[in-house]
């Protein structure tokens, strides 16, 4: 079996991909269990999930899975709405600050690529240029990855961060149809993505996002080193 074809990443990448990942998703889960032991629920806390360690996010068969199909998942941090003093507009924020983190990861990765980049001489092409290869392979995942995971997570479809949010807008009588769709919701979810007719109609529209802010944020960064 040729594994280089398994894989939606080079073989070579493997370790620039999985690095991204491990980083991406752990920034994502602390961002949302920061956010709610700070608005008063000690839940994550109290399961060690407020850290940077991605051993206590990762969830190996979603991270195996995204590096495969380009979709997976970490462990979601567990939240009792029930501690918050204002619960709507505190369990809005905590859902929000995940795919918010993820932006801002790009956005300053860009950043530190950059600066990489000029201090260490490789734009002028007189420093080691396997350094170069390497710090373009990282970052360019890094961006690309990060902004992925900003625009998939708002989404509004469970159990993504999107539909939460929208959940917590959306006036009593809808919340309540929207608990009773729930029981469907993974199924629902699962043939959305796989199914590429229905892909095509509604995650795909969001995608196209993508390279446009990556390239945004590129250009953002570029014109302060040229």
């Amino acid at each position: 079996m040729d594994w280089s074809n398994f894989f939606r990443v080079p073989l070579d990448h493997l370790p620039f991909v999985v690095l991204v990942l491990l980083i991406a998703f752990a920034v994502h889960e602390f961002a949302h269990a920061y956010a709610a032991y700070k608005f008063g629920d000690p839940t994550a806390k109290m399961l060690g999930r407020v850290t940077l360690n991605p051993a206590k996010h990762i969830d190996i068969f979603g991270l195996l899975l995204f590096v495969i199909v380009g979709f997976g998942w970490a462990k979601p941090v567990p939240v009792n709405r029930a501690n918050f003093n204002k619960p709507r507009m505190m369990s809005i924020i905590v859902t929000a600050v995940g795919p918010l983190s993820n932006l801002l990861l790009a956005f300053f990765g860009m950043l530190i690529y950059y600066l990489l980049i000029f201090s260490l001489g490789l734009d002028l092409g007189t420093g080691n240029p396997r350094v170069g290869e390497a710090l373009s392979i990282f970052f360019g995942y890094f961006l690309q990855f990060n902004i992925v995971m900003f625009v998939f997570n708002l989404i509004p479809l469970p159990p993504l961060d999107g539909y939460r949010i929208v959940e917590e807008l959306a006036p009593l009588p809808v919340r309540r149809k929207l608990a009773q769709f729930e029981q469907w919701s993974v199924f629902i979810f699962l043939l959305i993505v796989f199914i590429p007719p229905l892909r095509a109609v509604t995650i795909e529209p969001l995608f196209s996002l993508v390279e446009p802010m990556m390239t945004g944020i590129m250009e953002f960064w570029l014109r302060f080193f040229v």
